[in-house]
């Protein structure tokens, strides 16, 4: 693939796996590769893709070697396979079938004095947002910008979240530095890992037998996580050996088409953990898991006992692992929150405002081609796959420590770290596309990657998939998942 090793390219991937508490030494096993100018943007999308991935190959290759005794295996990271996995959701079709899509609703608006941002691909979250602007539950995109166009942004953000609905102002990035919310992310770092309780000893990991090298085979994942960044996670858990095992409560909307992107190699519950059935079913998995990966709201999951500290208590020397959109602490600690917005609030849109790099969901529904002024995004919902690569290092190198050390062990992870990372701490590690004079690399990009070189198909019980291949790569890895997503909530809760 036309190898370099590290130099030049690890700036993001030292930083990333500082951050882990990994060896500083293991970066020299990477070595990078493929096409230069993917995922073209004014912010080094690219760099951030490459580094997440880079650390999470590492930090299995690391776990593999911990459980073989033997050398932690050589890494390879290829830009084209990273490019066409961070747009997974995007090259994924189901008998033919496009399913990457944004609701009507989910977009952009012009407000009385700037911009906002909704999200409403969820049936609820669309009908909390006509609620709130006094529309019909039949009301459209025209109905929706002529009531926005008469009001101040703010009032909008406010209002929309106060009702549970998703909304969010365009801000610049030095408006976001000012912001409580923005001051709250800044004083925090990229992620944290650490012991929630030292007491615990060692769990005996087996040696593991191969090819392919499966570093998680074994252990068991409960997956309480939805959209894109924390099933991206568990998917890569699940890549390389790990029974994962997601639970969605019952009442709770779930699109099957995403499901279809972020369900390989896993099986999927429904339970409903208000119920005394659902939650004794819930306790039985918890008392055998290895891991449990939480991606909702902070604070959404703690009546029913799920905070990381009960976990830990309840299993000890459980690796629990919490991802959020804004972070645990701050006024928007509890708020919901999706990639989109998290671009347009921290001011990454800005950024990206204008620069011909904006995904497929920036672009103005009622009018085609962006206008000048219009807020952009990154080439791939980068927050996302990125964070979800992040999460899933970090529960492989607890892992790694808790066969050391023993403990209980916490990783937190947030959408809004991972944007200031991109666009304060990464920096643009030499990428030839990473400023607003690196757009014309993206047509040289395009001479020399072919995104169906990293594509399979593969029949699912949801038909015939189309779909990227994981870039998570080492020596003995697999190359595939060992099974296709199935239909959403039709699995037994029990373990294999």
């Amino acid at each position: 693939m036309g190898e370099r090793h590290v130099g030049g390219r690890n700036g993001g991937t030292d930083l990333a796996w500082a951050a882990l508490g990994g060896d500083p030494a293991l970066t020299e096993r990477i070595a990078f590769g493929g096409p230069p100018g993917l995922l073209p943007a004014r912010l080094p999308a690219m760099s951030l893709a490459r580094s997440t991935v880079a650390v999470c190959a590492l930090a299995a290759a690391e776990l593999a070697a911990r459980r073989n005794g033997g050398p932690v295996p050589a890494v390879r990271v290829d830009d084209g396979a990273v490019a066409t996995a961070f747009l997974s959701e995007r090259h994924l079709r189901i008998d033919g079938r496009a399913c990457s899509s944004f609701a009507p609703l989910s977009r952009f608006w012009r407000t009385a004095d700037g911009w906002v941002r909704t999200h409403a691909n969820y049936p609820h979250h669309r009908a909390r947002l006509l609620h709130v602007l006094d529309l019909p539950e039949t009301a459209e995109a025209p109905d929706v910008a002529t009531v926005l166009a008469g009001r101040r942004a703010a009032g909008i953000e406010e209002t929309v979240c106060a009702a549970g609905g998703l909304a969010v102002v365009a801000r610049t990035p030095g408006e976001w530095a000012a912001h409580p919310q923005g001051a709250a992310v800044a004083a925090h770092p990229l992620l944290t890992l650490g012991a929630l309780d030292a007491g615990v000893p060692p769990r005996p990991l087996p040696p593991l037998a191969g090819p392919p090298t499966l570093p998680a085979a074994g252990l068991r994942v409960l997956d309480l996580t939805r959209v894109i960044a924390g099933p991206v996670a568990t998917r890569t858990l699940a890549l390389l050996g790990a029974d994962v095992l997601r639970i969605d409560a019952p009442q709770l909307p779930e699109s099957q088409d995403a499901h279809g992107d972020t369900g390989f190699g896993k099986r999927s519950a429904a339970l409903d953990l208000g119920s005394p059935a659902g939650r004794a079913s819930f306790e039985e998995l918890l008392s055998r898991a290895d891991v449990v990966v939480t991606g909702y709201r902070p604070g959404a999951l703690d009546r029913f006992g799920l905070t990381p500290e009960a976990l830990a208590a309840r299993r000890p020397g459980l690796v629990v692992a919490r991802l959020s959109a804004w972070g645990d602490d701050g006024p928007w600690g509890g708020r919901r929150g999706f990639d989109s917005l998290v671009q347009v609030a921290t001011g990454i849109a800005a950024v990206e405002a204008d620069a011909g790099s904006a995904s497929e969901d920036s672009q103005e529904s009622t009018g085609g081609a962006k206008r000048s002024g219009t807020p952009g995004a990154l080439p791939a919902q980068a927050l996302d796959h990125g964070t979800g690569y992040l999460l899933a290092a970090a529960v492989f190198r607890a892992l790694t420590e808790q066969s050391r050390t023993g403990g209980s062990f916490l990783a937190t992870l947030a959408l809004a770290r991972t944007a200031r990372w991109l666009m304060h701490d990464l920096g643009a590690d030499g990428e030839p596309n990473a400023g607003p004079e690196g757009h014309g690399h993206a047509a040289q990009a395009a001479d020399s990657y072919d995104p169906a070189a990293h594509l399979r198909e593969t029949d699912s019980p949801l038909g015939r998939l189309r779909h990227a291949l994981p870039p998570v790569s080492f020596d003995g890895a697999p190359a595939t998942w060992a099974t296709p997503p199935g239909r959403c909530g039709t699995d037994a809760p029990v373990w294999r």
